[in-house]
């Protein structure tokens, strides 16, 4: 999976900045990018039309099979991240490390959003606890294809069961 979204993000990197150099009259310098949309741009411009449909091939057929998973379940429940975020620069990348950003990111973005990204299936993150420093922490559901409403309707439920609307993050809102 992960070479999979790898090459299609390259290849949907290489068309969004091709398209904008299209639409702004003049094609991109590549020292006017960061770091790391450079990099993958310049990996999606190796990616031949075969690599990309076999990618979305993969793609496709992992959908396919989340949707027969949910068949079973109204939602599946998963941490919406893996661990606390990282502080604030520590996922930058540089010129000399312009995939810093991806290593550092990994550890920690949850597989679940990746899931729901890919398949298209309705998802949800809600702030149902709060670490002892006062932060959000997030629950994620992935619900079935097409059914939002069952989403919404939990959202509702748990926001009477448990309110976050008054809460900010750093302990500054209502308890």
């Amino acid at each position: 999976m992960g070479g999979a979204i790898g090459t299609v993000y390259g290849a949907a990197m290489a068309w969004i900045v091709g398209y904008w150099s299209r639409e702004l009259g003049r094609g991109p310098r590549p020292e006017e990018l960061e770091p790391y949309t450079r990099a993958f741009w310049r990996r999606g411009l190796r990616v031949t039309g075969g690599d990309y449909l076999l990618a979305v091939t993969t793609l496709q057929s992992f959908a396919r099979t989340v949707a027969r998973f949910l068949t079973r379940y109204d939602a599946w429940l998963t941490p919406t991240l893996a661990q606390p975020p990282l502080a604030l620069g520590e996922m930058t990348s540089t010129e000399e490390d312009p995939w810093r950003a991806a290593r550092a990111s990994a550890p920690f973005v949850a597989f679940p959003a990746v899931v729901a990204n890919i398949t298209g299936a309705p998802a949800m993150s809600v702030p149902l606890w709060w670490s002892s420093a006062g932060l959000p922490i997030g629950v994620h559901f992935l619900g079935r294809t097409g059914a939002e409403a069952t989403l919404f309707r939990l959202a509702g439920q748990l926001e009477q069961a448990r309110p976050w609307s008054r809460r900010v993050p750093g302990g500054l809102g209502d308890p």
